[in-house]
């Protein structure tokens, strides 16, 4: 009865600890920079004050002509060291804030997602790296959206 007892804790305690790390992510949920119906409100609310600098260095992996905007593959990479954090926007999206990833700087500053895409826009990505701020952007051509 012992072991049972012992394998029911040990299978529920990542489980426990799942709940209560979800609950602090949506407790440092910046919901203010979700809502915003503008690319520029949007990055001023989700990073105030900062200076975001252009780079080559981040890559946005999309197709160029993207058929249904429902569902859009994309992947974004970097070489640059130490990123933190990485953020997605589509500039004419009702909410142009799509998502924001939270990475370890030992990690590979890498991630990939599907996102809606409403009409034709630029997707651009937001990396922090080292403390600063840098960004890319490309245009994607959509025939059919998918923020209806």
């Amino acid at each position: 009865m012992q072991r049972r007892s012992l394998v029911k804790i040990l299978l529920a305690t990542p489980f426990v600890s799942s709940l209560f790390k979800s609950a602090a992510v949506f407790a440092n949920w910046n919901i203010e920079a979700f809502t915003k119906t503008s690319e520029k409100e949007a990055l001023e609310s989700f990073f105030p004050d900062r200076e975001i600098l252009e780079s080559d260095a981040i890559s946005i992996d999309v197709h160029d002509l993207i058929e249904n905007g429902a569902v859009v593959p994309v992947k974004i990479k970097t070489e640059l060291n130490a990123v933190s954090g990485i953020s997605l926007l589509v500039e004419r999206n009702p909410n142009p804030l799509i998502a924001h990833f939270d990475l370890s700087p030992e990690c590979r500053p890498f991630v990939a997602t599907r996102i809606k895409i409403g009409v034709p826009s630029d997707i651009i990505a937001v990396v922090e790296s080292e403390g600063k701020l840098y960004s890319r952007r490309k245009f994607v051509e959509v025939v059919e959206g998918g923020c209806g």
